[in-house]
């Protein structure tokens, strides 16, 4: 398991030196698919340039990188051709109706579970922890983002008594080898 877990992407050096490691290719070979499904207002949709951005940034090329809104499923072996998925922010409700909807959900736990790589950002992130109903129960706990501080840095073990509460320079790492859970912050 691969997933990265932020409230603003790729916002600092050690974020996205995280992001690289989990990619565990070079860059410039990486295709992405993009969902910016949850970028329905227009604060949201303002910051859609950054987020395509971070992965511009790190040396993915701009033609390896698919826009995907779901509007529909995507089959398992399609989603597999994909190095990373980065879900953008927006509203949580609405990203987590469409996934659950399409019937993405499943294709994207599978993907998941088979060592595919996800980065969630703000929304992107939320649809994985105890926030809604329905959610992809990849955190077991509720996952507060844009705070001032991050509750925790360092190895996470769960369930936990608070939320967890994710900075604008923090980023939730989950791996399955080994099992471990960690928030890197700064």
């Amino acid at each position: 398991m691969r997933v990265m877990l932020t409230s603003c992407g790729l916002e600092t050096k050690q974020i996205e030196e995280a992001f690289l490691e989990f990619l565990g290719k070079v860059p410039e070979q990486v295709n992405a698919l993009f969902i910016p499904t949850a970028a329905i207002d227009a604060d949201a949709i303002e910051v859609l340039p950054k987020c395509m951005n971070d992965l511009l940034k790190v040396g993915i090329p701009k033609q390896n990188v698919r826009v995907f809104d779901l509007h529909q499923n995507m089959s398992i072996d399609e989603l597999k051709t994909y190095d990373v998925v980065y879900l953008t922010g927006g509203r949580t409700s609405y990203l987590l109706e469409r996934v659950n909807d399409t019937g993405f959900r499943d294709t994207l736990l599978s993907y998941i579970r088979d060592g595919g790589f996800v980065i969630g950002v703000s929304a992107g992130s939320i649809i994985f922890a105890n926030n809604l109903p329905g959610n992809l129960e990849l955190l077991d706990t509720k996952l507060d983002v844009h705070c001032e501080a991050s509750s925790y840095t360092g190895s996470v073990s769960f369930p936990l008594i608070e939320n967890m509460k994710l900075s604008n320079t923090g980023a939730i790492l989950i791996r399955s080898i080994p099992d471990k859970t960690e928030i890197i912050d700064g």
